[in-house]
């Protein structure tokens, strides 16, 4: 069995190129695992710049490619240089919220077969999954795109992950997960929650990106919504604890932390759930 200590101590903090990442930035611990967005306002350069900056500073980071946003193969040849010349192990590949495609690819998959043609050096590839659905695509899509990303992974000889979105709802994500292993995904799944976030910031972003059916049950089950939105900000505690319980039977193996830049709030949750697991060993 997985503890939730397992989990956190295995966790992903996700930053936006936004005005205030210097003080995220800041708030990190020595040797952090990031991830860095990349968003249609802010483009792949930004992306670019900010991983640059987070990996002199020693931090194990991960940027986000958003297909969308690649013009061309001439565009994928130099991405795949840059990878290689950051020393980056590993980067997260999605479709990307544009509208119109800067270039020939539509989603995820297009990219990567043709990033997988040069010497990347990467180890592993992570891409998105979507137990809540999306707004835009249906399931039966959802699934089959990620089952075709996995058989991409193994034809490439690459190690591929799944990360979830920011879901609010434990059960969803477990039947979910149950469901995508009795239909064949091994791949690994590391599990988006949200980070310490102020209540009114979280529900106006989660309803922005696409979280809609979460944002519901969340204001459902007001036993939840006063246990989980405490003043402080939202917790991930018990959604933490109800994964941790099923983790090692279906493949979870780490947490992402939607931080919406909340680094601060986000790590003195971290390292108080890791100081009283400990603890309460130790009683």
């Amino acid at each position: 069995m997985i503890e939730p200590r397992d989990l956190v101590a295995n966790l992903c903090f996700e930053l936006v190129p936004m005005k205030n990442v210097d003080a995220a930035i800041a708030d990190l611990a020595v040797g952090s695992s990031v991830s860095v967005t990349c968003s249609p306002a802010k483009g792949l350069g930004a992306t670019q710049d900010l991983v640059a900056r987070l990996h002199e500073l020693g931090h194990d980071v991960m940027p986000h490619i958003a297909a969308r946003q690649v013009e061309d193969r001439d565009h994928v040849a130099r991405l795949a240089a840059w990878i290689r010349s950051c020393g980056l192990s590993e980067v997260f590949v999605i479709a990307g919220d544009c509208p119109h495609p800067a270039g020939p690819y539509e989603d995820a998959i297009s990219f990567l077969r043709d990033l997988f043609e040069h010497d990347t050096g990467l180890e592993r590839v992570g891409v998105a999954a979507y137990p809540d659905g999306h707004p835009f695509v249906d399931r039966p899509t959802l699934h089959d795109a990620l089952h075709a990303k996995q058989a991409l992974f193994t034809a490439a000889g690459v190690r591929g992950s799944a990360t979830t979105q920011m879901c609010f709802d434990a059960d969803r994500i477990r039947t979910w997960l149950s469901v995508e292993r009795c239909d064949g995904l091994t791949l690994p799944v590391v599990v988006g929650v949200p980070g310490v976030v102020e209540r009114a910031r979280l529900m106006r972003t989660g309803a922005r990106i696409g979280v809609g059916a979460s944002l519901r049950y969340l204001r459902k089950n007001r036993g939840m919504v006063a246990a989980l939105l405490t003043p402080g900000g939202f917790d991930p505690t018990p959604i933490v604890t109800a994964v941790a319980g099923d983790a090692a039977e279906l493949g979870v193996t780490g947490l992402h932390s939607y931080t919406f830049n909340s680094v601060a709030a986000t790590r003195a949750w971290q390292e108080g759930l890791l100081a009283s697991e400990v603890a309460g060993r130790a009683d």
